[in-house]
Formats: C-alpha cells, structure tokens, sequence
C-alpha cells in the first residue's frame, strides 16, 4: 500500500495551534488536545473498572480461566460489528462527533448498570457487552476526527499524543480504584459509581469543546495540493456530487486491495492477542502480588505507554508506521515467553509491564496512523471501523481460546502457545503487507 503525503495548501483555513509560516509551531491542534482530553477523562473511568474486574469475577464470584476469557473477549469483541454501524453512520449523516458522543454517553451508563448486575454472570456479561457497544460506536468517528483535524505526515504524531493522553487516563484509573478500595473496605460498588461520575465529566468535556470537522473540505485541499492546483477545486473533490454513502460502497472497501490486506492484517494480529486480564493474572500467579496492589500491575504497563506513545508516534512519522507496528508485535511475544521463563521476581515484573506498555504504545495509534491515508475521504470512518472490527473480534475468539488453552494445558504452557502464534502472525503480516508498502515521505519544507 502506499500511503501518500502532502503538504497542506497556505489557503487551508488556518488550525487551532497551528502556524503559517511554512511549519507548524504546535505539536497538533487544539481539536486533537480536546479530544485526548476526553479520551483520558474516559480511560480514568474505563480502568477504574478493568483494573478490578478480573479480581471480581476470577477471586470474587470464582469464575473458571474459561468463562472469564468468555467475559474478557466480550468484554472487547462482542459488539465489534457495531463499530462498523458506528462508523458508517458518521459517514452518511457526517456527524462524527455525535456519533462519537453517544458511544461515551452509552459507556457512562453502563457502569451503573454493574450495580444493578450485582453478582449475577448472565447480567454482568450483558453490562459489559452494553458498555463495549459504547466503546464499538465512539472509536472510529473518534479517530476520523482526529484524522480530519491533522494533515497527513504528521497523523503519527497526532495519534502519538492522543494515545499519550489517554494513557494518563489509564495510569490514574487503576489509581483511583485502588484509592476507593482503600477508602471504603474494599467496595466495588463505590468503584462503579465514581467510574459514572467521572464519564460522565469526559461526555460534557466533549460537547463543548470538540469541533466537528467536513473531512471532504480537509481531504479536498490535500488533493489540490498534490496535484498543484489552486483553491478553486471543488472541495468535495473525492465527493462531487455531495452523494452520501452507501451500503454497497462499504462492501466496495474490501474489494480494495490495500484497504483488504490491511483488515486481515489487523484481523491476525488481533488473533495473537490473548488480554491484558490473562497477563495480569498470570503476573499475580507467579509473583503472588497481593490482591490490594493488583491493580497497579495496569498502571506500570500505563506507566510506560504515555511515555512512549508520542516520541514512538514521531518515530513512526520519520522511518514508516509498518516496522514500528510489526516491532510492537515483537514486543509482546517476548512479553508472553517471559511469563512461562525462569525470571522471577522484580526483574520479572519490570520486563514484562515495560514490554507490554511498548506494545501498546508502538501499536494502538500507530495502526491506525498507518490506516487513515489508505482509505478514501467519503468512508474513511468506516474503513477504519473495519480494521478494529476485524482486530476486535479476532480479540474475542482469542480470549476464549486461551481460556481453554489455559484450563487443558495450564497457564505457563498456554501462553507459550501464544508466543508462537505471534511470531506466526508477524510472518503472515510481513508477508501480507511488506511488498506493497512504502513509508510516508517526510515533508519537505
């Protein structure tokens, strides 16, 4: 795939942050800044919950390694197909940031729903699934946005500082569980409420300071300037005729070769994947860390996520989105033998939350980083739907069959088979993806 860059024309008008005089002075506009704000707002709440969800489903209501991976991979692939739903219709009604509203307003509800779940698996299953829908429908019109706000050789960048951001998020959810659990006796009912509370802040933070965005207008004056043209073009260039999208043409995504590699490729390394609850407890497993300093297992990995999402974003940027994704991939296979090697202790602590942190950090923006450009203007958000659809609900299949590897084999020996599903899976995606790609040419000043 080639994924082309462009310089933005002097008659683009001009960006929050941003400065005229032949290079930005901002490290990325302020409508990246507001959504990363939401998005850290969100991630306090949403791992306030994950923080303490695989202590209370595992140790609390004594679920079995297969049922909890049932719960884990609904937990991130159930309502994956609703991404797709999500985002097609921000591209039809071209109102991403409505679409994008209602998934954080649909989540924040859904965490007073475990109260209301109490101990019962069925129901508890259910909110999960309700409050992933949120998670499905906000995603892509999220990343759209951020996309539609950045130009082209600088979406790494922007991706790098929005996940860095949302990282923050995750670094002080699992703190504030653990403070509410100190609090008051360990309650996870105080837990789920203050997690209402605090989405509830991250959807106000979003309607008033988010700006929506035509991405044809933006996609338009990157056309003119790769093709010389002056201000005069159509600005709906990639859509002449103000047509919206239809059924068919989302069906017409796959049959694009590019956009197709991309969402099997993505499909695959989501098959690789097992969850960050089978890590933890396999951390707590080995260790024996106490059932009180649990949750800061997450915030060592969320640690060194915001430390590195942005320089890896910038890094992206300079030598090409594709080696630092499959150098991700690599990171979480050394991350799974580590877990069934002979290091122990601190050392074994420290590694693995390191490794698995640079996973995500050199993975979760950068994809999609590496996506935008491929896909056309008029369904970039359901294209890009499609790759964490495809990621999503390889997730779910994963999760259920570590659960069974685990209960037949045993934890150690489940996740070496995970290892080497990785590393077979960086082979296929290589092979998938290499021969046709080719960096983002830096811009020329």
């Amino acid at each position: 795939m080639y994924l082309s860059t462009v310089s933005r024309p002097q008659t683009d008008p001009p960006e929050a942050g941003s400065g005229r005089s032949g290079r930005r002075i901002a490290l990325v506009s302020g409508n990246v800044v507001a959504l990363g704000t939401v998005s850290l707002i969100t991630d306090v709440s949403a791992e306030m919950v994950t923080a303490v969800l695989p202590l209370y489903l595992v140790l609390g209501l004594q679920l079995s390694p297969l049922a909890f991976g049932v719960v884990d991979g609904v937990y991130a692939g159930a309502t994956a197909l609703l991404r797709v739903v999500g985002g097609f219709l921000a591209d039809r009604i071209r109102r991403p940031k409505l679409v994008a509203g209602f998934g954080y307003a649909l989540s924040a509800v859904a965490k007073l729903g475990l109260l209301l779940a109490g101990r019962s698996v069925p129901l508890i299953g259910a909110v999960v699934a309700v409050d992933r829908l949120g998670k499905g429908v906000r995603s892509a019109p999220r990343d759209a946005l951020i996309t539609a706000s950045t130009p082209p050789e600088s979406l790494g960048r922007a991706f790098g500082v929005h996940r860095t951001m949302d990282a923050v998020g995750a670094f002080l959810g699992p703190l504030v569980a653990m403070a509410v659990l100190l609090a008051v006796g360990r309650s996870y009912d105080a837990v789920f409420v203050t997690s209402f509370c605090i989405a509830a802040l991250g959807v106000v933070v979003l309607v008033l300071f988010v700006r929506e965005r035509d991405t044809r207008t933006v996609d338009a004056a990157a056309v003119d300037a790769s093709r010389g043209t002056g201000p005069g073009t159509d600005a709906t260039a990639d859509d002449p005729d103000g047509n919206k999208p239809g059924v068919r043409e989302v069906f017409g995504l796959l049959r694009d070769r590019p956009a197709r590699r991309l969402v099997v490729a993505a499909a695959l390394l989501g098959l690789a994947t097992v969850g960050d609850g089978f890590v933890y407890l396999l951390l707590q497993r080995r260790e024996n860390v106490d059932l009180t300093w649990f949750p800061l297992l997450a915030v060592g990995t969320s640690l060194v996520y915001l430390l590195l999402a942005t320089p890896i974003g910038l890094l992206a940027d300079r030598i090409g989105r594709l080696p630092v994704v499959l150098g991700g991939y690599a990171a979480l296979g050394v991350t799974y033998l580590l877990l069934a090697g002979p290091v122990t202790g601190w050392p074994l602590l420290v590694l693995a939350l390191a490794l698995y942190g640079t996973f995500y950090a050199a993975t979760d923006g950068v994809l999609i980083a590496l996506a935008g450009p491929v896909l056309p203007p008029r369904l970039r958000t359901t294209g890009i739907a499609l790759v964490q659809t495809g990621q999503a609900l390889a997730y779910l299949v994963s999760s259920v069959l570590f659960g069974l590897a685990w209960q037949a084999w045993g934890p150690e020996n489940a996740i070496r088979v995970a290892a080497v599903a990785v590393a077979a899976v960086l082979l296929l995606t290589v092979l998938m993806l290499a021969p046709a790609y080719r960096p983002v040419p830096r811009k020329v000043s």
